[in-house]
């Protein structure tokens, strides 16, 4: 639906869904591109799928098949199958688990991509709806689970307190790329 809102024909938006896989990012990717700033859009995608790399390091004995299976496995490592597989001790459950989730995750992930734009052209303004509420919802979503620790805790802070100061001063999706700089604020207080 914001993909829709912003002007985001549903062929770009359906392929941005099969290709990208990683909500947060696509999400960052639109809104911000909606927002004008489609550069920024992109860093903030790729920074938010760095997480990827350690789910990449988890996945890769529930992918270690085929080249095929390997191709296919790689587009399904997100959050969910990687973490729901990591919860089995045995490797045959584990790789059932992440190929179980993963497929239908995609799957639905992508149905729902369709049906969202179809809603979001015949509702036109979405933000009517409270859409525009979806990123930073999203994005505090996967932070959540990722600051059970008080110094996790002090560096997403830090990362939010930088990016409200440079909201007022700078384009949009700037102040969220400047955020991470609260991880080398937190270092160098070490």
């Amino acid at each position: 639906m914001l993909a829709a809102d912003t002007g985001l024909p549903l062929a770009k938006t359906c392929a941005l869904s099969l290709f990208v896989f990683a909500g947060g990012s696509q999400l960052a990717a639109v809104t911000l591109a909606g927002a004008g700033n489609p550069v920024a859009g992109v860093v903030t995608g790729l920074l938010l799928n760095t997480r990827l790399v350690a789910f990449g390091i988890l996945a890769a004995p529930l992918v270690s098949q085929s080249r095929w299976r390997r191709l296919v496995g790689a587009q399904l490592v997100v959050d969910e199958p990687v973490m729901l597989a990591a919860e089995h001790e045995d490797p045959v459950d584990a790789r059932a688990m992440f190929w179980f989730t993963g497929v239908l995750l995609f799957a639905c992930w992508n149905l729902v991509t369709v049906l969202g734009a179809v809603a979001g052209d015949v509702l036109g303004d979405t933000r009517r709806i409270g859409l525009d509420g979806a990123f930073p919802a999203v994005f505090v979503a996967l932070l959540a689970p990722r600051v059970r620790e008080p110094a996790a805790r002090r560096v997403a802070i830090g990362g939010a307190c930088i990016a409200l100061a440079a909201t007022p001063l700078l384009p949009a999706g700037i102040p969220v790329l400047l955020a991470p700089l609260a991880v080398v604020l937190a270092g160098r207080l070490r």
